[in-house]
């Protein structure tokens, strides 16, 4: 039960301290969003390098951007030990999944909400995550979407039938309220943001996510 703090929840001005403070979790997730594909901007390829200098935790980067062959690999060379790219923004995701492995990067797909997952389960082995959004992607903050749990659901059978090593993340809205849900429904890999960086101890918060995740779990 991975729990990655969106650093979209922390204070701009103080990365390198609010990287400390989540030093408990897992991963740190850092979206990335051009203004293009969803209608908010945020980091760019220089700030992940130098988060990548100062972070105590692999980078787990979520693009939210428009022509990720074009950007993709370059994040996967900054070091990130995980990039996922959108299904929505790309024609050849398997092809950009292997150049983003090739280059040494855990190569992740992430799904809209409106997103059928039935396209992806017959290719679930070219990726090491699939990511279900659960919330439209752009803005943190958002209320859980426990609309979009079915996928994740569809997405476990598939991996416990064939013993694929392939990570289930949400993002959205996740908290103590709704990570029970989505772990029952499948997840592994959890994104938090506020319910994280909004918390007066953190790594306290880390903690009792994991632990709810892991109670409802059925591994």
């Amino acid at each position: 039960m991975r729990i990655n703090p969106s650093i979209l929840s922390a204070d701009f001005a103080n990365f390198e301290s609010e990287l400390q403070r989540v030093a408990a979790a897992d991963l740190i997730h850092v979206d990335i969003m051009d203004n293009h594909f969803v209608p908010n901007l945020t980091f760019g390829l220089p700030m992940v390098q130098r988060l990548q200098q100062v972070t105590p935790k692999p980078l787990d980067v979520h693009l939210m951007i428009d022509d990720p062959e074009r950007w993709a690999p370059g994040y996967a060379e900054a070091g990130a030990y995980s990039v996922t790219f959108h299904a929505e923004a790309t024609g050849d995701s398997v092809g950009l999944a292997r150049r983003l492995r090739s280059i040494g990067a855990r190569a992740g797909i992430a799904l809209k909400p409106g997103t059928d997952v039935m396209d992806y389960l017959e290719i679930l082995g070219e990726f090491d995550q699939v990511l279900v959004m659960t919330v439209e992607p752009g803005f943190g903050g958002q209320s859980f979407m426990e609309s979009t749990m079915p996928k994740l659901v569809a997405l476990r059978e598939v991996v416990t039938k064939t013993g694929l090593d392939v990570w289930l993340q949400v993002d959205g809205g996740i908290n103590e309220k709704t990570i029970g849900i989505a772990a029952e429904a499948g997840a592994d890999t959890f994104v938090a943001g506020s319910s994280v960086f909004g918390s007066d101890n953190p790594a306290a918060a880390i903690t009792t996510l994991r632990e709810l995740a892991r109670a409802h779990t059925h591994a």
